[in-house]
């Protein structure tokens, strides 16, 4: 749907020249689809069925569903304001400076985290199959390669995506041919998948748990908004991409959810740190190391996909005046932000040092949640700024819907979760604050441009 208006304020006093628009529909769709199935999954499906038991497939339904929602209050603020920043740009027009520095502190903790987090990852015993090498060595140079594909150009480092989103969702289709095969020639047990809940929670409350877990299985969708500035035509592109995205992640994770819990008792997919590779080892006939290659793939691009999102966010927020200007340097002839680029590669590295990634890590769906509430809620008060231009609108329930949902999953995050996650959350209000006093005094003296 669209909506005729008058201009929006954002894009009238913003004349600064923009990104290079150089991304398509299918490049955008793989970039969104490259990001949601992320490492994750290859070790989500064990965790989800400790919670919800052998119906696997329900909770990452529904966390599909509650992901649509929220997806589509993304997909109208995309189309409406096209700009790097995302979601700090709407909450700051929605609800001011201090809003979208707190927005944007959580999404780009976040990303920073979890590229760190994948950095060591990859430095794991995925690699390990092939050879052992320093944890350091093996996460400087990693992302430094990443910083130097993410420099050269979006287009360049979608295109990259493309090819290990293609390895990612055969690796995944295998798992699901295997189990297949395997449940044909008679093995498994077709009946766990209507087990719900565990011996420790019923049905519901381990069905809710599963889908709060399966849920994070579908974050990465929001990343796309930061590169919706660099999409030709973001109004069609950008819903068919991520909608499209969405629903092919989905399917995918219903099926190897289907096939995984009817192949290997659900005991030993909960307590399995690979739980895909029980599936391989029932079918047999794979050798595991094909596995450890797939893996180390769905890490790299994960992390290169999470490195793109918060180097845009990154160069957003400055451009609005939440973070310092230098910042937004944009490298000559690629145009893509290199100041960025290299400052979110530098937290990336010195935390993968620390060791301390998994304490943070347990914090991002509650940082991500606040994240979306607003947003959700930001769309119902952005409808009173009528843009110039056409734009997909969501229905008035949907983004509603979202900002409950949201509520619903941060009560069944747990209390240390939370104490961990209050603190990150009190560190980005005080900085907002600082850098909201420092926005109005700019606005005042004439400065910086707000918006």
């Amino acid at each position: 749907m669209t909506a005729p208006s008058a201009p929006a304020p954002s894009a009238a006093r913003d004349q600064s020249p923009g990104l290079k628009k150089t991304l398509t529909t299918p490049l955008l769709y793989f970039f969104i689809l490259g990001d949601v199935l992320g490492a994750g999954v290859y070790v989500l499906v064990g965790q989800v069925a400790a919670k919800s038991g052998g119906a696997v497939w329900l909770p990452l339904v529904l966390a599909l569903v509650l992901s649509l929602l929220t997806a589509a209050s993304y997909a109208e603020l995309a189309t409406k304001y096209p700009r790097a920043g995302g979601a700090s740009h709407y909450a700051t027009l929605a609800y001011g400076p201090f809003a979208g520095f707190l927005a944007g502190f959580c999404m780009l903790a976040a990303g920073i985290v979890s590229v760190a987090a994948l950095a060591r990852g990859f430095a794991g015993e995925y690699l390990t199959a092939f050879v052992t090498l320093p944890v350091v060595l093996v996460a400087a140079v990693f992302l430094c390669a990443l910083a130097l594909l993410n420099a050269r150009g979006i287009s360049e480092s979608t295109r990259a995506n493309v090819a290990a989103t293609v390895i990612e969702v055969g690796g995944l289709l295998l798992v699901v041919g295997l189990g297949v095969m395997l449940f044909l020639r008679g093995d498994g047990d077709p009946g766990r998948l209507v087990r719900f809940g565990t011996a420790d929670s019923g049905a519901v409350a381990g069905v809710l748990a599963g889908t709060v877990l399966a849920y994070y299985s579908f974050v990465g969708f929001e990343t796309s908004v930061n590169v919706a500035e660099e999409t030709r035509n973001p109004r069609r592109s950008y819903p068919r991409a991520l909608f499209g995205a969405l629903v092919t992640a989905g399917l995918v994770y219903a099926l190897v959810g289907i096939v995984a819990s009817a192949a290997v008792p659900t005991d030993t997919l909960a307590h399995s740190s690979g739980p895909l590779l029980e599936v391989v080892k029932e079918a047999g006939g794979v050798p595991p190391e094909l596995f450890s290659a797939i893996a180390l793939v769905a890490v790299a691009n994960g992390a290169l996909l999470t490195g793109i999102m918060s180097s845009r966010l990154a160069y957003g927020m400055a451009r609005d005046g939440l973070l310092p200007r230098v910042l937004t340097r944009v490298l000559p002839g690629r145009g893509t932000p290199w100041a960025s680029i290299a400052a979110t590669t530098v937290l990336s590295f010195l935390l993968a040092l620390t060791g301390d990634v998994e304490t943070l890590a347990s914090t991002l769906v509650l940082l991500l949640l606040v994240v979306f509430f607003l947003v959700n809620t930001a769309v119902l008060v952005l409808r009173r700024d009528r843009a110039t231009h056409a734009h997909f609108r969501a229905w008035t329930a949907l983004p509603v819907l979202g900002a409950l949902s949201c509520v619903v999953l941060a009560t069944q995050v747990e209390a240390e979760v939370w104490a961990r996650g209050l603190i990150v959350l009190a560190v980005g209000a005080a900085l907002g604050a600082v850098a909201a006093g420092r926005r109005r005094r700019g606005v005042a003296g004439g400065g910086i441009k707000p918006g």
